[in-house]
């Protein structure tokens, strides 16, 4: 099973690419949208820069760092994981796993979770980084793996959703999804919704299942496929869910953007768009990028569009962040941009590296979190720009 499934993809990804060469012979190809001068109304400041190694660049691998509150934790392509403390960077610990990974970290009940390549789980300690165990999930995930409770919860390419025990790794239930026969390489990663777990797949499809039995509760047909050819019907569920109370919002190449009510997956309300970045929101306002590059804001109660920005056109950036009053993404340049989350104006912008971000930026505490495709992690902060004053508040020593 699991071999003809490879096989299918194998052929979709084939046609894929004989479809985009008959489109290259007729139209050459846009090139990303050069960046112009702006002014840099927000200072932003290097915290602390360390580097896990394992270039990553143009694989689109889940590789991003990830928070429990106490530190966080990263992994590269080249095996590596390690915690580092969230104010100064030091390296708590570092786990050299020898094999190459596709996918996380996720943490939670003090432990750490990686997967490999080739289809196996890999359990840590979150204190030390000491090994617990390593399960076979049947195929290759590029979905950041989630725990909670006594399950880590897994998602691989060939749509299927696993949940595995905590303590041995051991299957405890699955859940299949039919997968079309063209597939874009990429997998939203599942996310905890009460007492539930929300996925996206290939078809179209946003499924929500009980974490402990594994019942379906709903299964809600988020963005439809349309068109004739196999290509035209790509409707993918590729990016980021977000949860934000009892509303869930996700978005599907060539489909739409929608908020659903987590309970009973009724869409509560929907907008055309293509997207496979996904979403991510705040308490106020649903971002997204399309799917040419363009980032946009939507009134999160209505739906109702804020602002868009057509800066990064073909650029490539990624999933809009927010992050202290701003929105935050990366492109292809390695470049991070910083847009007003209110109108969308630019008012910062830095280079992180040589290398292409292609992870999600991710927030911990009041500072910004990025890993490139280098393996380069560093964190951000904003710098506090108050007034100058013309005299100190207090006195130096020798005055």
């Amino acid at each position: 099973m699991r071999d003809a499934l490879r096989t299918v993809f194998v052929i979709g990804a084939t046609l894929m690419l004989a479809s985009c060469s008959l489109f290259g012979d007729k139209e050459k190809e846009l090139e990303p949208k050069e960046l112009v001068s702006i002014e840099q109304k927000v200072r932003i400041r290097k915290a602390w820069s360390a580097n896990l190694g394992g270039d990553a660049e143009f694989l689109r691998v889940a590789l991003r760092p990830v928070s429990d509150g106490n530190r966080i934790y990263a992994a590269s392509r080249n095996g590596n994981v390690a915690a580092f403390d969230p104010d100064s960077g030091k390296q708590v610990w570092r786990s050299k796993l020898d094999i190459d990974l596709s996918a996380g970290p996720g943490v939670g009940a003090n432990h750490v979770v990686v997967i490999t390549v080739d289809g196996n789980a890999i359990l840590l300690d979150a204190s030390t980084g000491a090994e617990k165990w390593r399960a076979d999930i049947d195929g290759e995930s590029l979905a950041r793996p989630v725990i909670k409770n006594d399950l880590v919860i897994v998602q691989t390419i060939d749509n299927q959703l696993r949940a595995l025990s905590l303590f041995d790794g051991r299957e405890r239930w699955s859940v299949v999804q039919t997968t079309p026969v063209l597939t874009m390489r990429g997998s939203s990663s599942p996310v905890v919704a009460g007492t539930a777990v929300v996925a996206g797949f290939d078809n179209g499809r946003l499924v929500s299942v009980n974490l402990e039995t594994g019942d379906v509760n709903w299964n809600a047909m988020l963005s439809p496929p349309k068109g004739r050819s196999d290509l035209d019907r790509l409707a993918d569920l590729d990016g980021e869910i977000t949860v934000i109370g009892q509303d869930i919002y996700a978005a599907g190449y060539q489909g739409r953007l929608a908020s659903l009510a987590a309970e009973s997956g009724q869409v509560l309300w929907s907008r055309e768009l293509s997207s496979y970045v996904g979403v991510s929101a705040d308490w106020n306002s649903v971002y997204t990028t399309r799917d040419n590059g363009e980032i946009v804001a939507l009134v999160r109660s209505s739906g109702v569009e804020s602002w868009r920005n057509d800066a990064l056109l073909r650029r490539e950036p990624t999933l809009p962040v927010p992050f202290n009053t701003m929105v935050v993404v990366g492109d292809l340049e390695g470049y991070l941009h910083f847009f007003n989350n209110f109108d969308g104006a630019p008012v910062a912008r830095v280079r992180h590296s040589g290398k292409a971000v292609t992870s999600n930026p991710i927030v911990v505490g009041n500072r910004l979190v990025v890993q490139g495709d280098g393996g380069t992690i560093t964190a951000y902060e904003v710098v506090d720009q108050q007034p100058k004053r013309k005299a100190p508040d207090v006195a130096t020593d020798g005055t």
